[in-house]
């Protein structure tokens, strides 16, 4: 144990951090709270002697003060941090820490993840000895050209702040950057502070201070006066505005302002995946998801808006399908956004403030404006219609369903969004079921739909629900994950298990990468290389029967309840009993790849071979050129 001596406290530097970081809170709207539910780690021979000893003196002593989760993989840690730190509105997070090498890169696609999508997670993996005394160490990179660069270098490109501890002196100007970019609802993401192996373990006398309370004030900035009158002023003046609602809006907590906003003006709204859920599904105003996972509602009205009017969104290529979702020739772009490099998108009016209080000051400033009612009666009657088609979605007629009586992947969103509680939270990430999602959940609660679409990665679904359930205890949790990402990582069922976190899996088997498949038949490509085959023999080709994988049994392997269902009535009696349960469950259920979601009428920029031997391909170009005639790119001055 260390003593006070005076004003300081001998620690070690991996002592030292975990204490610091046990002591920090945020706070926003008068509501504190601590900045860092735990430490998410792996150990090796990088880390185990340093964080490791310091967390299991902490178990020891101070058990709250920053409690440790064993993970089983560095990538999925970081996913649950991620997901868990969204599902707090960016106000808590986790450490992560790694050991040297490869358990240090593993942790890069998941940095990139919170980055791209502006969310805050700690990482601290290990790094190779300061003092070079043992050079070269194993893992470590040795290259001919410099002699201070490590693998960890890596994480630069794809982090919101770096930094590296090559002595004890440098560790709290590093820890106070990184609070300070963690906390900047601005600049936030991936924060990665590497620490040396050799440095973790120096004992240093660290001043008292380093380790009292310290507050984290999230800001809401207030748009300046002539922006948001100006914003105002195009939005009087416009006939057929709609509204872009991102992820931004979430974080801020605007849902509610949005709503008073929109009945206030009458003005519709489209999300993004991120921004899903900022309106209830059934609120006269929401037109669901646009772009090119869109509903044909929320495309139809972008596609002759005269102002679009961006609150929290980063603009990605789904969200305006590629820059040819908005092609009326005068549109105007309003855009509210704490980050400036989103606000400034399109060229428009660039609104650089917090979603939640331009949107009530906006609202006040109009007062007595809204939208002519035949415009009102027109997204009325597009909305409805689409209802319709979610409709005929979930509950196909007989001759419709899939091949040989398989349930398509709409039936299986729609009873899990027909038996799930409203306050339910369904989680997803990537293949052809994120984009059904955004298009078919109805979302009935501001925190009930959780799709990571900003780096749509593979493997982020059971790691990212547990993030979600951990976040939001009272919630149940369902993870939807195709056979091909949950391949990719499903360890991390492993640790719910382990941690005692009910999350309900619905596992889909479609033998295949099915997202991939049919954009690879859409673009002349012929669904190469999509599906789980044995190569043929005969032909040399991956075009065998299909692989006898068993996910059902891989998923009972880790300990937990599986339901194999192949019908509607088993499909329904399998939730309800995940539900009822105490713990995890798996429920496998076979869908039918080639039965797809219905068409949302719009596009996405992916480029087709500009020659070819294949029919196939030559005919996908011709109509990649028709639509690549319709994008624009929208450079124009500002209003």
């Amino acid at each position: 144990m260390s003593a006070a001596t005076g004003g300081t406290v001998r620690l070690t530097v991996a002592q030292a951090t975990v204490r610091f970081l046990g002591a920090q809170y945020s706070e926003r709207d008068g509501v504190r709270q601590k900045l860092f539910k735990g430490c998410f780690g792996i150990f090796g021979h990088g880390n185990v002697a340093g964080l490791g000893q310091a967390l299991l003196q902490a178990e020891l002593t101070e058990p709250d003060l920053l409690p440790y989760v064993l993970g089983r993989n560095e990538q999925a840690m970081v996913h649950t941090a991620v997901a868990y730190a969204r599902a707090s509105d960016r106000l808590r997070t986790w450490a992560v820490s790694s050991s040297v090498g490869p358990g240090a890169t593993n942790m890069v696609t998941g940095a990139a993840l919170a980055t791209i999508n502006r969310l805050p997670v700690l990482l601290l993996p290990a790094d190779t000895f300061a003092d070079r005394a043992a050079s070269p160490l194993l893992q470590e990179l040795e290259r001919p050209d410099a002699g201070d660069v490590t693998v960890n270098d890596a994480f630069r490109p794809v982090s919101a702040y770096f930094d590296r501890v090559w002595r004890p002196e440098q560790l709290p100007a590093a820890l106070l950057s990184a609070m300070r970019v963690l906390t900047d609802p601005a600049a936030t993401g991936a924060v990665t502070v590497c620490l040396p192996q050799d440095v973790q373990a120096q004992a240093h006398d660290w001043p008292v201070e380093l380790f009292a309370e310290r507050t984290w004030n999230v800001a809401r900035p207030r748009p300046e006066t002539w922006a948001v009158e100006r914003a105002a002023e195009l939005i009087r003046s416009a006939q057929r505005p709609v509204v872009v609602a991102g992820g931004g809006v979430h974080y801020s907590g605007a849902t509610a302002a949005l709503a008073a906003f929109c009945a206030a003006t009458g003005i519709p709204v489209g999300q993004s995946q991120a921004g899903k859920g900022t309106l209830v599904w059934d609120h006269p105003q929401c037109l669901g998801a646009i772009g090119s996972t869109g509903t044909t509602a929320a495309n139809a009205i972008a596609r002759d808006a005269d102002l679009v009017i961006g609150v929290g969104t980063r603009y990605s290529d789904f969200t305006t399908a590629s820059r040819t979702a908005f092609a009326h020739p005068d549109v105007r772009f309003v855009n509210v956004n704490v980050a400036p490099i989103d606000a400034v998108k399109h060229s428009g009016v660039s609104v650089v403030a917090d979603a939640r209080e331009t949107l009530t000051e906006l609202t006040a400033l109009l007062a007595g404006h809204r939208v002519d009612e035949d415009y009102v009666a027109e997204y009325t009657r597009l909305d409805a219609a689409w209802t319709a088609t979610v409709d005929a979605a979930y509950h196909p007629a007989v001759p419709a369903a899939g091949a040989g009586g398989l349930l398509t992947q709409g039936e299986v969103i729609g009873m899990v969004n027909d038996l799930s509680d409203p306050r339910d939270v369904v989680v997803c990430a990537a293949g052809s079921m994120p984009g059904d999602l955004h298009k078919l959940w109805q979302t009935r609660d501001a925190k009930g739909y959780h799709v990571e679409y900003g780096y749509s990665c593979m493997g982020y679904e059971v790691a990212g629900g547990l993030g979600v359930r951990l976040a939001c205890p009272d919630r149940d949790v369902f993870v939807l994950v195709g056979d091909g990402s949950y391949l990719m990582m499903a360890t991390e069922l492993a640790t719910a298990v382990q941690e005692g976190i009910k999350i309900i899996t619905v596992l889909v088997q479609n033998h295949g990468f099915a997202s991939i498949g049919a954009l690879s038949e859409s673009l002349g490509s012929q669904r190469f290389g999509t599906r789980y085959r044995y190569r043929s023999a005969r032909s040399g080709r991956l075009d065998g029967d299909v692989l006898p994988l068993d996910l059902a049994a891989n998923a009972e392997s880790f300990g937990l309840r599986v339901l194999r269902v192949a019908t509607p009535g088993e499909f329904a009696d399998a939730v309800k009993t995940a539900k009822a349960a105490e713990d995890s469950t798996v429920i496998h259920v076979e869908t039918d790849p080639l039965v797809g979601a219905p068409d949302s009428r719009s596009w996405w920029d992916v480029p087709v071979s500009e020659v070819s031997g294949l029919d196939s391909t030559r005919a996908a170009r011709t109509v990649y050129d028709e639509h690549k005639a319709t994008q624009r790119p929208f450079l124009r001055p500002s209003s």
